[in-house]
């Protein structure tokens, strides 16, 4: 079977998309709840007390429909949300009534709380009212704020994104059975469309206390709760007028030392001044500026045991690349992504064989809305060379555009070019023609009016110096959801030679073919919630090799009413050795090139009840592995005293037995974590990281206080350790300020 397909192909299969969208474009029964809007005949004091006239006067959103346990009724608990606004503020008050006594469930005081053990209102506002791209509001009861992109719709949980943070205002106060909260959101830190009179909008509720999620708008339960094919209309008596000036300076210092002791270096000491600008161009554009950037306050990475052969994938975390970040970083699948920012400001050191930092010296990013169709985005980035690893000076700069097509899907263009430069005579740096690494893409994204139906098609192409056959990765997705089952089809192409430097793609040369199908049961149950089994298919082959792996699964998932899950299933694996590896990824004897291996394993999965003070997760495997055998277990361990400290305990362990000459291992990573809340303005949190796969211990400290809206002061210590002589690897200190300053 050859699935390469050539340009008239991939040419058929959008238009035949399209075709597709215009007809399920039509489908959206049911009427759209609204919600009307008018500007405050009073000041609004933020004191979680409603008693100015412009709460009086304002229009009740009420009736929220249940969304869990049952999507049936309307919910248990009342809930209320009045909105007003003023020339510089959107306002919004929700009233949150209580069915039981007792008290609210938090995980701490820090900020962008999430998961079902908490207590709280959240708020998605879509100024461009296409069900595609939302801000998101939330507040709790004890006034600890979240905030949150959500991307792609809303069609998976990859598509919200709580690293996003902006300046807004609230308020929140505790009464006898229910609870009020405040909130002051600037037109500035929103984009949208000047002189609109309808937004997108939904609210939902998390009550702990009753086991209970709610929406404003009705949400199938097969969708996710923060689903944009599933909003109201927000409705303004007079269209907006474009926000002032709006201009943000963002600029820190940062000091420290740091000292690599295993190559026995002399102590660093370092000091950095930089900043970031945010300025609007309009006011759904926005041009993000960096001078001489540094990440030092970012967490660090959660690490994961691989014994896998290829890559694992991490999330970006720094926030200059965060904002609009789907319009660049979401072409292609999770596999097969042209563009991955991380690796700007990150590159390899081929002389010892690691990433290391690349100095980033500038950035610019212009992106957002132009109107109700098209969105751009621009991004030029500059780093800097390194002489003592060899590493040339790189700029790397991505445009995209995407195209909204009838009611919810949108054709999108990407250019990629990574390009070298070198030092002329005069120490100034120019254009290096014959050095260049660059990609272009197309996708068609599909989304329903009422989200039954998505899907995706695209080709990429890369270009370089060598100019080689094979240069392009294609892709197709398609899926459908009804409240009894999904049903999904999904396969890709990727040429030998597609090299898109600047993407996330660890595996070339395969076809690959994924058909997924899952039931949903809802019994008349006290203890079970939803139940049912899933099938899931994956073959991979190539024209050298044929099949080179597969993997079919047979699950069966459990949903408990208290919110717990339990997940079991059987996969059956084959897996063709195109190269010599060593599933234990210590450094012992691989297995050789050109073997093959099947393998059925089992795997057992439990997440317990969030709303409790200890919870944990579960999860054990165990069978045979390659030509040998596996046991593991994995999780996390959690405890919180409210709402000052939270424990956490990562866990990972794994047995694997092969038979000589090649090499067993006992692979442990152990995680602790300890996260103290002195307030809703002071954190102080401790990371510990033992990982004998790696042979390391890391030890990552992070202080913070936020003494203003988005500025901060941070304190971070770094230490690595040899886990048999705990001999210091390196470590470092550093103190960073950070002020966002409106001008």
């Amino acid at each position: 079977m050859n699935l390469i397909p050539n340009h008239i192909k991939v040419l058929q299969v959008f238009i035949a998309l399209l075709f597709h969208s215009i007809t399920l474009s039509a489908q959206n029964g049911g009427s759209t709840p609204q919600l009307h809007i008018q500007k405050a005949v009073s000041d609004i004091q933020l004191d979680g007390e409603l008693n100015e006239e412009a709460w009086k006067k304002a229009e009740v959103a009420k009736d929220f429909h249940q969304y869990f346990p049952f999507d049936t009724s309307y919910s248990e608990t009342k809930s209320e949300i009045r909105m007003t606004y003023d020339d510089n503020f959107l306002y919004i008050a929700t009233i949150c009534r209580d069915v039981k006594k007792g008290g609210y469930v938090t995980n701490s005081l820090r900020r962008d709380f999430r998961g079902l053990g908490n207590d709280g209102i959240s708020i998605i506002l879509d100024p461009f009212r296409d069900q595609t791209n939302a801000f998101f509001f939330g507040l709790n009861p004890f006034n600890i704020q979240r905030e949150a992109l959500i991307s792609n719709g809303g069609n998976g949980r990859n598509s919200f994104s709580l690293s996003w943070d902006n300046k807004w205002y609230s308020a929140s106060k505790i009464y006898d059975g229910y609870w009020i909260g405040e909130i002051a959101i600037p037109f500035k830190t929103l984009r949208f469309k000047e002189g609109s009179k309808e937004w997108g909008i939904n609210f939902y509720r998390l009550d702990s206390k009753q086991n209970e999620r709610s929406s404003w708008v009705h949400i199938p339960r097969n969708f996710l709760i923060f689903s944009l094919a599933h909003t109201g209309n927000l409705l303004w008596d007079k269209p907006l007028k474009k926000p002032g000036a709006n201009v943000a300076v963002i600029p820190y210092v940062t000091g420290g030392i740091s000292k690599n002791h295993e190559e026995g270096e002399d102590s660093d000491h370092m000091g950095k001044i930089g900043g970031d600008a945010k300025i609007a161009v309009g006011p759904s554009l926005n041009l993000d500026l960096t001078v001489n950037p540094d990440f030092s306050q970012v967490e660090v990475d959660q690490q994961v045991t691989n014994l896998d052969r290829f890559e694992l994938f991490f999330p970006e975390r720094r926030q200059f690349f965060l904002e609009n970040a789907d319009l660049f970083g979401s072409f292609g699948t999770n596999r097969i992504r042209p563009f991955f920012s991380r690796r700007i400001g990150i590159a390899r050191d081929t002389i010892n064989d690691v990433n290391v930092e690349n100095k980033i010296i500038y950035g610019a990013r212009l992106s957002g809305k132009i109107n109700e169709n098209w969105r751009i985005g621009f991004m030029n980035m500059q780093t800097s060379k390194d002489e003592d690893i060899g590493l040339e000076s790189f700029n790397y700069t991505v445009g995209a555009v995407q195209r909204k097509v009838f009611r919810r899907s949108n054709i999108g263009v990407i250019f990629v070019n990574k390009q070298t430069f070198k030092e002329n005579g005069s120490d100034n740096f120019t254009l290096n023609p014959s050095n260049y690494n660059r990609t272009i893409g197309i996708d068609y994204n599909l989304a329903s009016a009422d989200n039954t139906w998505t899907g995706k098609t695209f080709y990429h192409r890369s270009f370089t110096e060598e100019n080689a056959e094979k240069e392009f990765a294609h892709g197709f997705d398609l899926a459908y959801n009804h409240r009894n089952y999904s049903l999904e089809w999904s396969h890709q192409v990727v040429g030998e030679n597609y090299d898109a430097e600047v993407g996330f793609i660890p595996r070339l040369g395969f076809n690959r073919i994924n058909p997924e199908l899952e039931f949903f049961l809802y019994p008349n149950s006290k203890i079970i919630n939803r139940h049912g089994p899933t099938l899931e298919a994956e073959v991979i082959w190539n024209k050298e090799n044929g099949r080179t792996d597969h993997e079919y699964s047979l699950g069966y998932s459990i949903n408990f009413q208290n919110a717990a899950r339990l997940n079991f299933s059987l996969e059956n694996n084959y897996t063709f050795l195109t190269s010599s590896f060593d599933p234990t990824r210590t450094d012992g004897v691989e297995l050789p090139e050109f073997t093959d291996y099947n393998y059925t394993n089992a795997q057992l999965f439990y997440t317990s009840d969030q709303r409790k003070a200890f919870y944990y997760e579960l999860e054990f495997r165990a069978g045979q592995f390659f030509n040998g055998s596996i046991f593991s277990m994995s999780g996390n361990l959690n405890y919180r005293y409210q709402p000052y400290v939270v424990f956490s305990l990562n866990y990972s362990y794994d047995n694997i037995r092969l038979p000589a000459p090649f090499s067993d291992a006992d692979l442990l990573l152990i995680g602790p974590r300890i996260d103290l809340t002195f307030s809703r303005s002071v954190f102080f949190t401790t990371f510990i990281q033992y990982n004998n796969q790696i042979d390391n211990i890391n030890i990552n400290s992070r202080f913070q206080w936020r003494f203003k809206p988005v500025s901060d002061l941070f304190v971070v210590y770094t230490d690595n350790y040899f886990p048999d002589s705990f001999k210091v690897k390196n470590r470092a200190l550093v103190v960073k300020f950070t002020y966002w300053l409106n001008i």
